[in-house]
């Protein structure tokens, strides 16, 4: 059904990309649009903006509503991948989540290093320099979750 939904609007599209890569456009792109949604909610009325204490560790409100954010969106990325993006893996489902996750992780490393790199070596604008890595980080994830994560041929070895 959300494929089919998010096909309707691919025609306009389908000289450009892929139907599968419009896919992977439009799911990755509304998860993260959520993502940014969903982050100043937890900030400002979950959290109130408030240390959230954990008994063992306290952890400062803008990095636990990132994480609750991306405790909330992982599932539904790696849902989305799996069932509209890259349908017709052989692998296991828990191969598949692993290795989302394990890509997620690489493009968050990815993000921190680009831009420390853009901005405090090469001394390029913030906003620009988010661009560019939001850019390569995405091409990186779609070849890699179509490759590693969601992989529909054996490779022969």
């Amino acid at each position: 059904m959300i494929g089919r939904f998010i096909d309707f609007f691919y025609p306009p599209f389908s000289r450009y990309f892929t139907k599968q890569q419009f896919r992977y456009a439009a799911c990755g792109g509304g998860n993260t649009v959520f993502s940014v949604l969903l982050y100043p909610i937890l900030y400002n009325f979950v959290l109130r903006k408030e240390i959230l204490h954990l008994g063992f560790v306290a952890i400062s409100p803008h990095i636990a509503a990132l994480g609750i954010a991306f405790g909330i969106t992982f599932p539904i990325g790696f849902l989305l991948n799996r069932y509209v993006v890259f349908q017709g893996s052989y692998l296991r489902k828990r191969t598949q989540a692993f290795r989302y996750f394990l890509v997620a992780m690489c493009c968050l490393l990815f993000n921190y290093l680009f831009l420390k790199l853009f901005v405090e070596v090469f001394g390029w604008y913030p906003t620009p320099s988010q661009v560019l890595t939001t850019a390569i980080i995405t091409i990186f994830s779609y070849l890699s979750q179509k490759h590693f994560s969601f992989r529909t041929q054996k490779i022969d070895r």
